[in-house]
């Protein structure tokens, strides 16, 4: 028994694993309930007492080198895999990889550039950190406007010309300034306004712009090219309507409203009963914006306009909390698969 023991201990020692298979087998011939240490540790039992010592310390010899025989190769295989390709199981189902989805933000944003790609206009970005001129001067913003306060704006404190910008409008001066009409482009983008975050509204929020500039553009251009893309985003029997407003950049200036697409203008609670639903800004680009960026208002004309890509997602799937788009919830993210 005492030379077994010892063949069973050099043969531990030589021992190799090319797999982790291979250690497994190895592992069940020496050390499963059946296998080799528990059968000389039965024959054990039968031996004279004066033996026992000795013997019982071969054993045990052999039953450590085999344990740190399999910790050896496990650790290998861990880090590294099987060498070999033994242990795949080619008749397996692959494991499944569950896709993720489009955010709906992303979606509605992707569709309000692709409607406007059809009648010809480019996508333009610009930075999200803004000096004074672009966000607002060149924009016809006074020093005294109310837009440039504390409470709604995020100026950097080292450098007070220096904010995040509160519109995408501030691409439309950067594009103006190196490019001359005609001009027609949108331009999306990240917004940020200093505001309290609820369900209604966000410190940051998206945005997608509009301008067209050349020869001879009127209102009625910018008439026709919001009711195009109302009937294209909603329905074909969308209908507009747009009221007098006020912006520092365009005049005349005007809001637009669409016929509530739940109740098709009869009135219902999310139309608050009135049969409208506000979706954008829009107006002629003022002459003094023109001025500021190079391009002669007595020349060329052109219109601007504004949405909230977030009033946009609302209008289209009743999202009730803006909160939800920027939470990461799966559950709610997954709602939108398939989606146009």
């Amino acid at each position: 028994m005492k030379d077994k023991i010892g063949q069973l201990l050099e043969e531990v020692k030589s021992y190799t694993a090319a797999s982790a298979f291979e250690l497994e087998q190895f592992r069940i011939r020496f050390m499963a309930r059946k296998g080799l240490v528990a059968e000389l540790f039965d024959q054990f039992r039968e031996i004279p007492a004066t033996e026992r010592k000795e013997l019982g310390l071969l054993i045990n010899q052999l039953k450590i080198a085999v344990q740190e025989k399999l910790d050896q190769y496990k650790t290998i295989f861990d880090k590294t895999g099987s060498i070999s390709d033994d242990t795949i199981d080619l008749t397996r189902p692959a494991n499944n990889v569950e896709l993720g989805t489009r955010h709906p933000l992303s979606i509605v944003r992707s569709e309000i550039i692709r409607i406007f790609s059809r009648l010809g206009y480019t996508v333009k970005e610009g930075p999200e950190i803004e000096d004074d001129w672009h966000n607002f001067s060149a924009l016809n913003f006074p020093p005294e406007h109310p837009a440039r306060d504390m409470q709604d704006t995020f100026f950097i404190t080292r450098n007070p010309d220096i904010a995040l910008r509160t519109h995408t409008s501030s691409v439309q001066v950067r594009v103006m300034e190196t490019s001359k009409p005609p001009i027609r482009a949108v331009f999306p983008g990240r917004v940020y306004r200093n505001e309290a975050i609820s369900a209604r509204a966000h410190c940051f929020f998206h945005q997608v712009e509009g301008l067209y500039i050349d020869h001879n553009v009127s209102f009625a251009d910018l008439k026709q090219t919001l009711l195009y893309f109302a009937r294209e985003m909603f329905s074909p029997e969308t209908q507009i309507r747009l009221r007098p407003s006020y912006f520092p950049f365009t005049e005349p200036s005007a809001e637009m409203d669409i016929s509530c697409n739940l109740c098709g203008g009869k009135g219902c609670g999310f139309c608050k009963y009135t049969g409208w639903v506000e979706i954008l800004g829009c107006g002629m680009v003022d002459p003094n914006v023109l001025e500021n960026c190079g391009i002669d208002s007595r020349e060329y004309t052109g219109f601007a306009f504004g949405m909230g890509i977030e009033r946009i997602t609302n209008l289209k799937f009743q999202v009730k909390d803006l909160r939800l788009f920027s939470e990461n919830d799966l559950r709610f993210l997954k709602q939108f698969e398939g989606a146009f």
